[in-house]
């Protein structure tokens, strides 16, 4: 560990005071030591050591006393256990910086010069630097040794040096009798090694001379291969010159035609360029017409969106009418509905006809009336159905003219401004709106359709109702006959010859036979009628 030492050598004459600094290495000692007799004790030793000077000893025991009151003087936080592992974090922490040139964690040791004959102690601070000051996180004063403890720790540092003698010097025996082994192994390898060089050296001997005959003879064989390979490329090499020089006039004269249609190409684009340099002057006289346009159309585009804001209040004007005419249809379907619960009434009427029998002449007369006045006020819903219809279709020939304009303002907007996306974009929405109700007016001309075809259902089921009751009326007229024709069968019985009071009840009670059996008949009959009207109304 590297420390700054700091010593201090008073003159006697002059009575100045010199320090001196100088950076070393020592080695710190930290030891707990337990003492059991009598008391039971713990005390830290801390001992400072230098292995370049052996008379550099310092030395000191802390007590738990003694930690006590160094604790309150310096206002340490930790306690007489913990201290030790403390104070070495410090020491790790003055090691790691140690080989920085501003090192943040110092550990100074201020000694006097003669500390034998002065018997001062010697500081030991552990020091924190920053740019604002210096911070002493430990201060510890250690006493120098005295001739007996610098005796002890010499003969106990003599002691270690021969420990490690005795142990260098059997590591030194080791090590000379593996060496000797191996030396011998080496020697014993070595002399086999050397017979198989000489081996090997005969055998290289008698092969290189083997192979330099060989070699000689491939020398001769290749020689004679390679002028005949020499002429025979000097024969291609001829005729590949030939070749390309034949080539090469070839390709000079389609060079030449070549560089001659360039010419005229060249000519040609120039003359292109010059009329395409009097085009571009055009065209830029036309961009400057078109620029004015551009702003034309967007002056145009301007008043179209005012337009475009009139037509949505239009629009929306029309949407109100149409809620209006949704409502005029909803009070219409509820007069169907009324007009229902009139025909359904009507039924009740046609039961009550089963039941009324002598009277139905009264009642055909009271249907006929109610069924003028359904008859009216079928035709009055008609009339208004047909006056909606009307009005929905002025609405939608309104609606189309409305889509037919605004597409006709879009398709000037889309050839006047490519520029204006926002107008355009505003348009489509418009034109989205459009459609939306469009489709909202299909649906309620659906819906329309659908009230006219309850409509036509309704006065179907009318007719089919006019026209049971006129079979009904037929059919009681029938029995009206039947019953005048058998009345009038009747009257010139009653008005015959006179017979016997016995024949005469036999001949009365024929006829009560045959007027009940004929009664019956008709009964039977107005049954059948009016359970058939009554089946054909429901349906």
């Amino acid at each position: 560990m590297e420390l700054y030492v700091t010593t201090k050598n008073t003159l006697i004459e002059s009575f100045w005071l010199t320090l001196h600094y100088r950076r070393g290495n020592i080695r710190v000692g930290i030891e707990l030591q337990l003492t059991t007799n009598p008391v039971h004790k713990r005390d830290l030793l801390v001992r400072l050591t230098d292995d370049t000077d052996p008379y550099f000893l310092y030395n000191l025991a802390i007590s738990e006393e003694d930690f006590q009151s160094l604790k309150v003087q310096q206002g340490l936080l930790v306690d007489f256990a913990s201290f030790p592992q403390k104070f070495i974090d410090l020491l790790n922490q003055c090691i790691s910086e140690q080989d920085k040139e501003n090192p943040r964690f110092l550990l100074q040791l201020s000694s006097p010069s003669s500390p034998v004959l002065d018997h001062s102690p010697a500081n030991l601070n552990v020091v924190e630097t920053n740019a604002f000051k210096h911070l002493t996180h430990l201060s510890l004063k250690l006493l120098h040794g005295t001739d007996v403890e610098i005796k002890k720790y010499l003969a106990v540092c003599l002691s270690c040096v021969k420990e490690e003698k005795q142990q260098l010097e059997q590591r030194l025996k080791k090590t000379e009798d593996d060496l000797s082994r191996q030396l011998s192994y080496t020697q014993q390898t070595l002399s086999e090694k050397s017979r198989e060089l000489d081996k090997l050296r005969s055998e290289w001997t008698s092969q290189t001379s083997a192979l330099s005959s060989r070699h000689s003879q491939d020398l001769t064989a290749e020689r004679e291969n390679a002028l005949e390979t020499q002429t025979r490329l000097q024969q291609q090499n001829e005729q590949l010159r030939r070749e390309l020089e034949g080539a090469h006039t070839k390709n000079t004269q389609q060079l030449q035609s070549r560089l001659a249609e360039l010419e005229t190409s060249n000519r040609d684009l120039t003359e292109k360029r010059y009329k395409s340099e009097s085009t571009i002057r055009d065209f830029k006289a036309k961009l400057v017409g078109l620029e004015e346009e551009s702003q034309r159309a967007k002056q145009q585009a301007l008043s179209l969106r005012r337009e475009n804001g009139t037509l949505d209040t239009e629009c929306h004007e029309k949407e109100r009418q149409v809620n209006q005419l949704q409502t005029r249809v909803a009070v219409l379907e509820q007069e169907m509905k009324d007009k229902e619960q009139l025909v359904l009434r009507t039924k009740e009427v046609l039961e009550a006809t089963q039941q009324q029998k002598n009277s139905v002449e009264g009642n055909a007369e009271s249907k006929q009336l109610q069924m003028g006045k359904l008859e009216a006020t079928v035709k009055s819903l008609s009339e208004e159905l047909i006056k909606a219809n009307g009005i929905i279709k002025k609405l939608q020939g309104e609606l189309r003219g409305l889509v037919g304009k605004i597409k006709v303002k879009n398709t000037v907007m889309v050839s006047q401004e490519k520029v204006l996306q926002e107008t355009q974009e505003r348009l489509h929405k418009a034109q989205r709106d459009l459609q939306d109700t469009q489709q909202q007016l299909k649906h309620r001309d659906e819906e329309v359709s659908k009230l006219k075809e309850q409509l036509e259902e309704t006065v179907q089921k009318l007719d089919e109702s006019r026209e049971v009751l006129k079979t009904n009326e037929n059919v009681i007229m029938w029995l009206n006959k039947q019953l005048n024709e058998n009345q009038l069968s009747r009257k010139p019985e009653t008005l015959g010859t006179f017979e016997t009071p016995s024949t005469l009840s036999a001949s009365t009670g024929q006829r009560m036979v045959k007027c009940t059996q004929s009664d019956h008949l008709k009964l039977r009959v107005l049954d059948f009628v009016f359970s058939w009207t009554a089946e054909s109304v429901l349906k």
